[in-house]
């Protein structure tokens, strides 16, 4: 993929020197509150190689978040094919995120989201994007809400890739933003 800019980051492709940022954020018990699992740094090392795969082939994916100015790697935001849901239609696209603590309230994700939005209307032409959370992460709620997208409480579900030993993790709320609607916002 050709590395996306926004005003303070750049929007990549995963690189070998983002193998410890990945492996904290796929491991830190705060990042992974609403997960149920934490990964070992064999585990991480194996997503970040799947994630750089798609994202080469497919030119988006849950790509590397840098900060322009420092170089550093504080997570990943992007677009990402929702294949693993077999309730959502094919073609469904999601809008996801994970940074970094000492990142978090500084509006990168918000930032680097709404470019992702623009590509995925504009150069994917896709008429939708939605995104979903744990219904108890009001974090990430708040950004789906400042990004402009609407609770489709009629499309919550209890995610299939939660255990049965974490009920507090199964329901999830999404929300849906279309091509339409994002038009509107950015007038």
């Amino acid at each position: 993929m050709k590395p996306m800019h926004t005003e303070r980051l750049i929007l990549r492709n995963w690189e070998d020197r983002d193998r410890a940022l990945f492996h904290r954020i796929n491991s830190d018990e705060q990042v992974m509150e609403f997960f149920p699992f934490r990964r070992d740094r064999a585990a991480t090392d194996a997503k970040m190689d799947e994630f750089r795969t798609w994202i080469a082939k497919d030119g988006y994916g849950f790509t590397a978040a840098e900060i322009v100015a420092t170089g550093e790697c504080i997570g990943f935001i992007g677009l990402f094919d929702t294949d693993h849901l077999p309730f959502l239609p094919a073609g469904t696209v999601e809008i996801g995120w994970r940074l970094a603590p000492e990142f978090w309230g500084k509006g990168y994700v918000t930032e680097a989201a709404e470019a992702w939005l623009a590509y995925g209307f504009e150069t994917l032409g896709l008429g939708e994007i939605i995104s979903f959370a744990v219904a108890d992460n009001r974090r990430s709620i708040a950004v789906m809400e400042r990004l402009g997208m609407t609770a489709d409480p009629s499309a919550d579900f209890d995610h299939p890739g939660i255990p049965d030993s974490h009920p507090a993790l199964k329901r999830h709320v999404l929300y849906r933003l279309t091509a339409k609607n994002w038009r509107k916002k950015r007038r």
